[in-house]
């Protein structure tokens, strides 16, 4: 299905990290605050109409399904919503909105989770991990800039939505295509994002009940002494693990569980070791043996990576695994501040490094 397709892009490009990812480059300093990186996504992956183009290259979707080239993404808006509220800029916050209701959400209150360059929703269906993190952006700029009622209204309008249509016995799931009207068994468990949930039963939007059934699934999960599961199946009750494991999966998993009690020092405990064996954190690694199943490095991971060891307490970690990312920035002189490799980059590795520095800064 469509979110599947668009986790295989992404992971497809990482590829192209191999040995470029190695090199030499990150000569910004701290002082920097993540502003070059801001102004790079900007200027380079930003369309003519506003919205955030997913690669810095042109290229021809093949695909409803995948996204490409220049092809808009609900994913990036909310990571971008995220960003301009960690940098308090509400005059992008506001642009941001405004994107949101012109294009991803066009007379309709669901959001369509890729558009073509121009700005047209050729596909019928959301991702409730994009969806989930945009109303909880929402709500923290109503927050945050008061005199913008529209920004919860608009939450709420959402939520309904998702409560009403994406909804299978008691749980929220991966999508819902509003053309055929069908869903899929599965949540992923990566977009339990239990923060924005909360704030959801705060707004009395969501009850107590169901939030706490988010909670638990999150608080007693099983895992496999490192490893979390990628999805459950909400009809059987089964989780399914990945043979190789996706570390961005399991550092967004960790860090919505961190809203919980839940002990997480198996998997802490696993990255500190790889990066204090090997200097680097890989994309991808073996459930098996632990070892990696690639041979790239991800910007993406570091800037998850860092959020997850400052929620552990773990400042000095964070500030290595900071330091050794901003290693693989600034490669391609034409493009101060992007991690652009082979004259290329996803914007994914841009918006969670990007958010990693801004965590690290307002810690």
């Amino acid at each position: 299905m469509e979110w599947r397709s668009r986790r295989k892009v992404l992971w497809a490009w990482f590829g192209l990290l191999l040995s470029a990812a190695l090199g030499i480059g990150g000569c910004l300093s701290h002082a920097d605050g993540g502003e070059s990186t801001k102004r790079f996504i900007a200027k380079n992956l930003t369309n003519p109409n506003g919205t955030l183009a997913t690669y810095l290259q042109e290229a021809k979707s093949v695909s409803p399904e995948l996204a490409a080239g220049r092809e808009a993404l609900s994913e990036s808006l909310g990571l971008w919503m995220q960003v301009v509220l960690a940098s308090d800029d509400q005059a992008a916050f506001e642009k941001s909105y405004e994107t949101l209701n012109r294009y991803f959400a066009t007379d309709r209150d669901y959001i369509a989770w890729k558009l073509s360059p121009e700005g047209r929703a050729e596909v019928s269906t959301n991702a409730l991990g994009d969806d989930l993190r945009i109303i909880g952006a929402l709500l923290e700029g109503a927050r945050k800039w008061k005199g913008h009622p529209e920004w919860r209204a608009r939450a709420m309008d959402l939520t309904e939505t998702l409560l009403s249509r994406s909804q299978k016995n008691g749980y929220l799931v991966d999508f819902y295509d509003f053309s055929r009207q069908e869903a899929p068994d599965t949540l992923a468990l990566a977009y339990v994002d239990l923060l924005t949930l909360k704030g959801l039963m705060q707004e009395g939007v969501l009850d107590e009940r169901t939030y706490q059934r988010y909670y638990t699934l999150l608080q007693e999960m099983p895992d496999d002494g490192a490893f979390y599961p990628k999805s459950f199946n909400v009809v059987t009750g089964e989780y399914a693990y990945e043979v190789n494991v996706n570390l961005i999966d399991q550092l967004l998993v960790a860090i919505h569980t961190g809203e919980t009690d839940r002990d997480q020092e198996p998997l802490y405990q696993f990255l500190k070791q790889k990066f204090d064996q090997t200097g680097k954190l890989f994309g991808q690694y073996m459930r098996t043996d632990r070892t990696a199943a690639v041979k790239y490095e991800s910007p993406s991971v570091y800037g998850l990576a860092i959020m997850f060891a400052l929620q552990q307490g773990d400042r000095s970690l964070a500030e290595q695994l900071y330091e050794h990312m901003l290693t693989l920035k600034g490669h391609d002189v034409r493009y101060p501040g992007g991690y652009v490799f082979e004259a290329n980059t996803h914007i994914f590795d841009n918006l969670l490094p990007l958010l990693g520095e801004y965590a690290l800064e307002n810690e």
